[in-house]
């Protein structure tokens, strides 16, 4: 199966930061954050911050380069956004974080922090996601999933290739066998390029302590299950299921086809 081309115009680099240059400024680079931005810069993690390669509601993700000019991706939440107050659930029943505050402020911070611990897990799990490497306050560095300064694309924009659904399980496997779940798992957060696909936005991502946690994982392969349907590739959720949850060694799912 070859990924097809993405249909959607994408605007010129110059456009695109003129475009939102007062937006993210407004949004996202407030004192609280241009101070955390040069303590990061003081401990030689980046040189400098290039420009947005994602906006998005509750974050913007930015191109940055280190001293030695290679490339990594700088993540801030924004502070100032009502988005987060819905997601409290993903914090609230997450053993990891018995002592939030509730706080606004706070709940970005926790989503920042524990994003960067999430990632972590997926490190040393052999998960395909990005290597963590700094996080302060509401910002977290990571590495550069992409090419030339462009990201790689969503697997919504370029579509399943040979061999995706296969990774893409193997991975929710693995992160569920560490003790992880990722919880908001679709085609919109999987980015893709001639390599196996890697599953990114892990802030929401909770503990197998979470009393939802098996709620979250159900919906995840639902929702990954739903997408490769769509091309023809059919697997019954309820054998995915039962062989992510079982402890035996991680090999690719041989679930039996779809019913019905």
């Amino acid at each position: 199966m070859a990924r097809r081309v993405s249909s959607r115009k994408r605007p010129a680099r110059d456009d695109f930061l003129l475009k939102e240059r007062n937006k993210i400024e407004s949004e996202v680079f407030d004192r609280a954050a241009l101070l955390a931005l040069a303590k990061i810069m003081q401990k030689g993690v980046i040189e400098r911050v290039e420009y947005p390669i994602s906006t998005g509601k509750e974050a913007n993700v930015f191109l940055a380069t280190s001293k030695g000019g290679e490339s990594a991706a700088v993540k801030i939440y924004k502070i100032e956004t009502t988005h987060f107050l819905r997601r409290k659930e993903y914090l609230e029943g997450d053993p990891r974080f018995k002592k939030f505050r509730g706080r606004e402020r706070d709940l970005v911070f926790a989503f920042a922090q524990k994003e960067f611990k999430n990632l972590q897990v997926c490190e040393r799990a052999g998960v395909h996601a990005p290597k963590p490497l700094f996080f302060q306050k509401n910002i977290v560095v990571m590495e550069f999933l992409g090419r030339e300064g462009k990201a790689f694309p969503t697997l919504i924009e370029a579509g399943p290739a040979e061999g995706d659904l296969e990774s893409i399980l193997l991975d929710v496997k693995r992160a569920y066998q560490a003790g992880l779940v990722h919880a908001d798992l679709s085609e919109y957060n999987i980015l893709v390029h001639e390599g196996a696909p890697y599953l990114i936005d892990w802030g929401q991502g909770v503990a197998l302590g979470h009393k939802k946690a098996q709620e979250y994982l159900e919906r995840d392969v639902g929702n990954i299950l739903k997408y490769f349907a769509s091309f023809g590739l059919e697997k019954d959720p309820k054998a995915i299921l039962a062989w992510i949850r079982d402890g035996m060694p991680t090999s690719s799912p041989e679930a039996a086809p779809r019913k019905g």
